[in-house]
């Protein structure tokens, strides 16, 4: 091939795909990362929540906003965030590309380079919700957030979306995940368009809502990764002893069913509650601690799962902080790995801002910050020397 012929073919190679897998960067660096949620009027404020996250060398972060105040704090802390775009921005956008344009300018570019916004999930779950009006608006404003982003030069930004366990039409075993025919008009497209931009498939995987809806039936266990006989797939001739790995693989069947076998599958979400109304099964302290402690424990082996043994499981937990003002069940307020003063919940092998045992004020720390309470803790130290 000539030098010519061969410039030539390049170029209409890359004219015909515009979306280049090289130019996009993984949102998610390692295997382990946690959903700060800020529904509370309690929790320590950003710069105290990068302390903390630093101690404890959580390096990926999701929250479901952009706020910028928790933008600024995290600039310069090496942390990796995806930023949020609600569901209720989908409409205005979907059909308004410059809209997309003025959001991205606003709530991501002037935080660039020193925060290190990695990706911006656009809508939570909205496929399969309740409000069939939103799904038809998803692909046309996920595509118009990606193109604001390459008018402005930062398409190393990822574009994604999760989606709930809703979208399935069944999970079980395994092998038989599959998406709902109610769902795949809108699927598929939007899954042909992330393939393009080399986005990974995003689920919200919680065993603890599969075990609370019929505990009769699902072993506590299996759920949380205690040691039990598990499930055998006949069709793949696979052995789970875990329900999050099945909640995984089955995810992959329904993609591979859908036409799309070789995209990867990200847990968004997942978490087991520490505390429950009487009608939520399993919902304990010491199942939360289970659950979290071995979970953690599995991810950062960066182990696959028994279908896709090759690919790491990257997880996001839920969440950073029990948040007091979410709505719904007492379990909704009780999903934190933190407590509202920074103290751990639990012991999964974090420590907090303060001593679980410290009955130091939250305002302390939102005034002073970690820094604030060691200046604290030193000058009391030398306090007791001298005397």
């Amino acid at each position: 091939m000539g030098f010519f012929s061969f410039f030539l073919s390049l170029f209409i190679s890359l004219s015909i795909v515009p979306f280049s897998n090289v130019l996009v960067a993984q949102a998610f660096t390692g295997t382990y990362g946690v959903n700060y949620g800020r529904i509370a009027d309690n929790i320590p404020p950003p710069e105290s929540v990068v302390t903390l996250l630093k101690a404890a060398k959580i390096k990926n972060i999701r929250i479901y906003d952009a706020d910028h105040g928790v933008l600024t704090a995290f600039r310069g802390s090496g942390i990796e965030i995806i930023v949020g775009l609600g569901n209720e921005y989908l409409r205005d956008i979907s059909v308004n590309p410059d809209r997309a344009v003025d959001w991205v300018k606003e709530n991501v570019e002037p935080f660039l380079p020193g925060t290190l916004i990695s990706g911006i999930a656009v809508g939570n779950e909205v496929l399969g919700s309740v409000d069939p009006e939103l799904w038809e608006v998803l692909v046309p404003a996920v595509k118009n957030v990606y193109n604001a982003l390459v008018r402005l030069r930062l398409t190393r930004i990822e574009v994604s979306s999760p989606h709930s366990e809703a979208v399935f039409a069944n999970t079980f075993p395994p092998s038989a995940g599959v998406f709902k025919d109610s769902v795949l008009p809108y699927m598929r497209p939007l899954l042909q368009f992330f393939s393009q931009i080399g986005t990974p498939f995003y689920i919200n995987a919680y065993p603890f809502l599969a075990y609370i809806s019929d505990p009769a039936h699902i072993d506590l266990n299996y759920a949380i990764f205690q040691k039990t006989a598990g499930i055998y797939d006949a069709k793949t001739k696979l052995h789970y002893d875990n329900m999050f790995d099945a909640m995984v693989d089955a995810s992959y069947a329904a993609l591979e069913k859908a036409g799309f076998g070789k995209m990867e599958v990200i847990v968004s979400e997942t978490g087991w509650a520490s505390k429950g109304d009487e009608s939520e099964a399993g919902a304990t302290m010491k199942n939360a601690r289970t659950y979290n402690r071995n979970l953690r424990k599995r991810l950062l082996k960066k182990k696959g799962t028994p279908y896709r043994p090759k690919t790491p499981v990257k997880a996001y937990i839920f969440a950073l902080f029990n948040e007091n003002l979410k709505p719904g069940p007492t379990s909704e307020r009780n999903f934190g790995l933190f407590k509202a003063d920074g103290s751990i919940s639990y012991d999964i092998g974090f420590t907090g801002l303060v001593p679980s045992s410290a009955t130091s004020s939250p305002l302390c720390i939102k005034v002073c910050g970690l820094e604030g309470l060691a200046q604290i803790a030193f000058a009391g130290l030398v306090l007791v020397l001298i005397l």
